[in-house]
């Protein structure tokens, strides 16, 4: 829902261009380099670091199929033991009856960890002193007063990335060039929203449209100020997107986004879908450079995240270390061992 969102919001608002968006072949949305990799059940771990390295973020591995019988016979025999059954929950079944899982970067994070003692002292040393700090991703940040449309392109390449949108406040003062470090515009929190988010992005700033697709909910007062202004600017195109999906009639009233009041609203159709209360709101997920790289990673996998924010002393951003930073890191040493 992330990428669909990202692509209504590139297309003139008016009803016929929104139509013809509705109507593209699914592959629009598709990268231009794949981020899922089909990999033999053969493939060792190192190749397959080297894989996500290289830009995949998800690893499709086959699975053998056990017969019908042989599982009811270890299904009887777990009961009767009273023992359970930890086995691979993100399956798909392909043609001929072929059944494959999925391994993502977390998944090998994990497996990492549970082997933390093999790769001393490395868990023990600080992010900064092992160099692991990536500041190049620091240009996924924009200003949280700056509108949200000028944040598309971020937003879909962070979903490319796998990581956040940084939003920031500051780092115009020549004198003082650093950004305090507000929160993050998440494409896994904007893909619990459904299409009418399109519609935040075209009109509200950055700030706000954290505000409207955290996972509480938008606030009524700013659902009805997107409204106000899509119609402000004759986006008829969101109008008519909107009122599809809602049935929501026009407010009359000029609505400011201060002075919010909280509310389940269900104005602008799902808006922010019963899956998003469960989401990881708005808030990013810091750490400083002395934090140690074991902290780090217990920190990410503790919260569902393939990144942290580094900030200094002051809140201000640095940089991230993301899944793929930490990845780079252990195959260097494992290089050393060879």
């Amino acid at each position: 829902m992330a990428d669909v969102i990202c692509y209504i919001s590139k297309f003139d608002n008016n009803v016929l261009s929104l139509s013809s968006a509705f109507d593209a072949s699914v592959s629009v949305l598709l990268l231009p380099k794949s981020t899922v990799v089909h990999v033999e059940s053969s493939c060792n771990l190192i190749e397959a670091i080297d894989l996500i390295i290289g830009g995949a973020q998800n690893l499709i591995v086959p699975i053998q199929t056990k017969s019908i019988a042989k599982r009811r016979r270890e299904q009887k025999l777990l009961t009767r033991n009273a023992v359970v059954s930890l086995t691979a929950t993100t399956t798909t079944t392909h043609r001929n009856s072929r059944q494959f899982c999925w391994i993502t970067q977390e998944d090998i994070i994990r497996f990492l960890l549970d082997s933390i003692s093999v790769f001393s002292p490395l868990p023990a040393i600080s992010i900064s002193d092992l160099g692991v700090v990536n500041s190049t991703h620091a240009i996924l940040a924009v200003d949280y007063y700056s509108s949200a449309a000028s944040a598309v392109s971020a937003i879909s390449r962070a979903i490319s990335d796998n990581i956040s949108v940084a939003v920031v406040d500051g780092g115009c003062d020549l004198e003082d060039p650093r950004a305090a470090l507000i929160g993050e515009i998440s494409p896994m929190t904007l893909a619990c929203c459904d299409e009418t988010a399109a519609a935040a992005v075209a009109t509200l700033s950055a700030g706000d449209l954290m505000t409207y697709i955290d996972g509480s909910g938008p606030p009524e007062s700013l659902v009805r100020f997107v409204r106000n202004r899509l119609e402000e600017k004759s986006m008829v195109g969101l109008i008519s997107l909107v009122d599809s999906l809602s049935g929501c009639s026009s407010s009359s009233d000029e609505e400011s986004p201060a002075g919010r009041t909280r509310t389940s609203s269900s104005s602008f159709g799902r808006s922010v879908s019963s899956a998003a209360r469960m989401a990881r709101k708005s808030v990013a997920i810091v750490c400083n450079r002395k934090s140690s790289l074991m902290a780090v990673m217990i920190q990410a996998i503790t919260q569902r995240v393939s990144y942290v924010w580094v900030t200094d002393e002051d809140g201000c951003l640095i940089g991230m270390v993301t899944f793929v930073d930490i990845l780079k890191l252990f195959r260097g040493f494992l290089n050393d061992l060879e």
